[in-house]
This record gives C-alpha cells, sequence and structure tokens, in this order.
C-alpha cells in the first residue's frame, strides 16, 4: 500500500470516528456521561499530539503540558483582563505555544533525547514555581487580591463560548461540538504528519539516522518542525479546555496530570496513529474505576503504566497489531495447505 492510499485510509477512519462521536449525544444524554466524554477528547487531542512528537519524531519532551497551558492562559487572561471571546484568544493562545516551542526547541533539541526530557521537565516545574510563587497583588476584584498569573487559584472568572446564552440549557452540547471539531482537527492533523511527508523524515531517521542525514535530512530541523506543530495543537486545546471548564491554573500542570496523560499514550502505543485514541479509552475507564479508591488512584495509574512497559511495551495498538497479523499468517497458512491438498487430490 502506497504512502497515499495509507493516509486515505486513515483520514477515512477519522471520517467515520467524527460520524460516531457525532451521533453519540442522541444515545447518551446524562450531562455527566457527556462531561466525560468531552474530558476524554480533551485529553486524547493533548496525547496524539505527545505521540507524534515523542513515538515518531523522537522527541523525548516532558514539556507537552506547558504549551497546553500556554494555551489555557492565553485564553484566561485575555478574558479575565480584557473580556475576550475564547473564539478570538484561542487561535493566539495556540500561535503562543507554537512560540514558544520554537523558542525551547532551537535550545533544547540540539542536545541528547536524556538532557532535552530533562530540560522540557525543568522548564514546566519552573513556570509551576514562578505562578504558585507570585504574591505582589496585580488588581483586586470583590476585595480578593489577584496576581497577573492566577497565583495558586489560577483564573475562573472569564467568557466561555456563549452557549449558556445562545442555547440556554442545552449549552453542554455546543461545548460538546466545539470540543469535538477541536478533537477531529488533532486527529487529522496527527494522522497527516505520521503519514505524510514528515513522518517519511521521521522514519527514516528511525530506520538509519546516517542514511538520513547523507539524503539531506536535518534532524534537528525535522524534530524542532514537530516540536512546534505539535505544540501549535496543544495549545489550542488547552484554550479549548479553558473555555469549557472556565478555568486555568497550576493544577494543569502538576504531575499528575502529565503522567495521567503520558499513560494514555504509552498504553495506546508509541509509533502508532491510534494509539492514544485507545489508550485514552482504557485510561478514563480506569480512571473512573479508579475513583473509589480516593489518593490511591495516581499509584493504581503508575502500577499500569509500569505494566505496560514491561509487558506490552508496544501498547493495546501493538498487540492488537501482532495478533491479527498471526490470525493473517495462520489463515494464509490454512489456505497454502488446502491449495497443496487440491493439488494432491488432482494429481492423484
Amino acid at each position: 500500500m502506497s504512502r497515499f492510499d495509507e493516509l486515505q485510509k486513515h483520514l477515512l477512519y477519522a471520517l467515520l470516528l467524527f460520524v460516531l462521536m457525532a451521533i453519540l449525544p442522541l444515545f447518551v444524554t446524562q450531562r455527566y456521561l457527556l462531561g466525560e466524554v468531552i474530558t476524554f477528547m480533551l485529553w486524547v487531542s493533548v496525547a496524539l499530539q505527545w505521540n507524534v512528537l515523542m513515538g515518531h519524531a523522537g522527541v523525548f519532551s516532558l514539556g507537552q503540558m506547558l504549551f497546553f497551558v500556554s494555551g489555557s492562559y492565553t485564553v484566561a487572561m485575555l478574558g479575565s483582563y480584557l473580556g475576550v471571546s475564547p473564539w478570538l484568544s484561542i487561535p493566539l493562545g495556540a500561535a503562543v505555544a507554537a512560540v514558544a516551542a520554537l523558542v525551547i526547541g532551537v535550545a533544547c533539541l540540539r542536545l541528547a533525547p536524556a538532557y532535552v526530557a530533562l530540560l522540557t521537565f525543568a522548564i514546566g516545574f519552573m513556570i509551576l514555581t514562578l505562578i504558585i510563587s507570585e504574591s505582589e497583588c496585580y488588581i483586586t476584584t470583590g476585595g480578593n487580591c489577584l496576581t497577573f498569573w492566577g497565583g495558586t487559584n489560577g483564573f475562573s472568572q472569564f467568557p466561555d463560548f456563549g452557549f449558556r446564552q445562545w442555547l440556554r440549557g442545552s449549552w453542554l452540547l455546543g461545548n460538546y461540538f466545539t470540543v469535538l471539531g477541536a478533537f477531529i482537527v488533532s486527529l487529522v492533523s496527527s494522522i497527516v504528519v505520521i503519514h505524510g511527508r514528515l513522518g517519511l523524515a521521521f522514519r527514516a531517521m528511525s530506520d538509519s539516522a546516517t542514511y538520513a542525514a547523507s539524503r539531506g535530512i536535518n534532524r534537528t530541523k525535522f524534530q524542532i518542525t514537530a516540536f512546534v506543530i505539535t505544540a501549535f495543537f496543544t495549545g489550542m486545546t488547552g484554550g479549548v479546555h479553558a473555555a469549557h471548564f472556565r478555568f486555568a491554573g497550576p493544577s494543569l500542570l502538576e504531575l499528575s496530570t502529565m503522567m495521567f496523560i503520558l499513560a494514555m499514550v504509552i498504553v495506546g502505543g508509541l509509533k502508532s496513529t491510534w494509539g492514544p485514541v485507545l489508550g485514552g479509552v482504557f485510561m478514563m475507564i480506569l480512571l473512573e474505576v479508579a475513583k473509589s479508591f480516593g489518593e490511591v488512584r495516581n499509584t493504581l495509574i503508575g502500577l499500569v503504566l509500569v505494566g505496560f512497559v514491561l509487558l506490552l511495551p508496544k501498547g493495546v495498538a501493538g498487540a492488537g497489531s501482532s495478533i491479527l497479523a498471526a490470525l493473517g499468517r495462520s489463515k494464509k497458512m490454512q489456505n497454502t495447505a488446502g491449495e497443496e491438498h487440491d493439488r494432491q487430490a488432482q494429481n492423484a
């Protein structure tokens, strides 16, 4: 199958998924379940971009949530201070995340993978520390002091998508389809990158970095490109998250949030196309089950992550592909044996 046919096949799958998700509210009417599906789409959108960056481009970055927060805080701060609608600030938040990724990428991506992981994690932790340690009052609202970056409480009083005014009691459906649109954009962008020219360059570098370099493929240049593209769509998702929940705060940079989304990528399968979606389904179900365990749920998520790394390193997608391949080989052997039996019968 050619690269173009492969791209078309996955885009068709994306279209089918979009149709299924679009008709889902006809069958799932409970607000809680719809809210959980919205959360699923938001986190999987981030996981899809992280998979492109780490699984395909080979950039071991632990700072992806920093770009998510860049988009989220852009929407929250413009809404809180200037009353800007999310419809205008979300694209700006995505651009801010992309610029931040360009600066960080130029500074970090020439280093060894271990140093890239450490530096991106350190930058995210530094930003978190700056936000929660800020004490100088910027404005006073309702007798409460608000720091410029929102402090430990973050931002919560800013405009949303407006569906509460437009759709009244059905506002959640408006948010649902908006988040669905962002999810499909993130999914399609990841498919185009993985199965397009960028993905071909990534596979060439993964197979033989020396041969790829001899063919004029600049590893750093392509990795920075992937860094910026994935940051843009991650920042877009962060803005959509802020507008839906009407919240942006330092908790989004906490280790538990990062590990949960990273678990989606690992459980689903690195270097796959649909792994983050499968991993997202698995982890959301696990999170729902683990809610009854209280604080132990983070430990449970960690144990699942370790278990998949040790027992199923290719994740759910990789295990599924292996099973299908084995079934295909078995069927082929059966057909071959049947053809041989028929030839022997004819000769007899």
